[in-house]
């Protein structure tokens, strides 16, 4: 009796140790703040979140460093945009990580771009472009609707992961829709006299917001993507510019300025600091508010410059 009594013991933590209990929460590894934002807002308490990035940091350019493989050796799914945006650091972490799970061939791989149309892809690309990427744009974060695309695809991924919540996974989409949606159409006329201004950009990873807001890109800083500008690039586009001044000067929260602010004071038009992501601004804590806040910067540089 007392043999058989250990040996139902011993069944019972055998079965402990092979089965997830229903409580148990999704880990995303996330390579930016935008996703790591989005999971949350659709898996709640039922998925812990972390981001691989913050705002202040290029995501071209992440060391895949010991403390972000030991994330994603533990990790359930991945959440990353793609588009070759972390081609630099993410195949290595990958790599590194050893888990099977989060693997390119496994539900626990999820690239954001892989959900959506993209701008800007090339025809062609070589190394004397700069760094151009071969699937397009990545920057899709910053255009509303294809991130309401993503989020819908993203709920997909968990129902196949964690079926046992698909409730609660449905209804936090479906509320998460209806508030995108009705703040779809406020951030529209917010930004209605932003429409066919013109502005200079020093990267182009706030494309994808100044199209959907119908801003006219007239310059670039970067003279190739990537590459720093040199006072002589400089010196060129204040020549060209001087007889048709931009609306605006753009970059990003996470960018140095320091040609764009030159450039600026030349012409007397202001610098807007975009926020680019979640925590690019004290404000930003949001996707939601990374929306807002960046329409009303860009119309405080406006009305700055007017």
């Amino acid at each position: 009796m007392k043999q058989h009594l250990v040996c139902m013991i011993l069944l019972c933590f055998t079965t402990i140790g092979f089965s997830a209990p229903s409580s148990a929460q999704i880990k995303v590894f996330a390579c930016e703040p935008e996703w790591h934002a989005l999971a949350e807002e659709i898996g709640g308490d039922h998925l812990s979140s972390f981001s691989a990035t913050t705002a202040q940091q290029d995501p071209h350019h992440i060391e895949a460093r010991p403390s972000l493989i030991a994330k994603a050796r533990s990790a359930d799914l991945i959440f990353c945009t793609g588009a070759e945006l972390e081609v630099g650091w993410l195949p290595l972490l990958l790599r590194q990580s050893g888990n099977s799970r989060i693997q390119a061939d496994q539900q626990g791989y999820f690239m954001a771009a892989d959900q959506v149309e993209k701008i800007e892809v090339p025809v062609t690309i070589d190394r004397s472009m700069g760094d151009i990427h071969a699937s397009g744009n990545p920057h899709i974060h910053l255009d509303p609707y294809r991130l309401l695309i993503i989020a819908e695809a993203f709920t997909q991924r968990l129902l196949a992961l964690d079926p046992a919540h698909q409730q609660y996974y449905l209804e936090s989409f479906e509320q998460f829709k209806q508030d995108w949606q009705r703040a779809l159409e406020k951030w529209q006329r917010m930004a209605s006299p932003l429409k066919g201004k013109k502005v200079v950009i020093q990267h182009s990873n706030l494309n994808y917001m100044l199209d959907w807001l119908d801003l006219q890109v007239v310059s670039n800083i970067e003279p190739k993507p990537g590459i720093p500008p040199s006072s002589r690039h400089l010196a060129s586009l204040l020549t060209t510019l001087k007889n048709d001044k931009p609306d605006l000067i753009v970059v990003a929260a996470y960018q140095h300025d320091k040609g764009a602010r030159w450039l600026a004071g030349r012409l007397d038009v202001p610098v807007v600091k975009l926020p680019y992501t979640v925590g690019g601004d004290d404000s930003v804590n949001s996707l939601s508010l990374l929306f807002e806040r960046s329409i009303q910067l860009l119309l405080e540089g406006l009305n700055h410059g007017g």
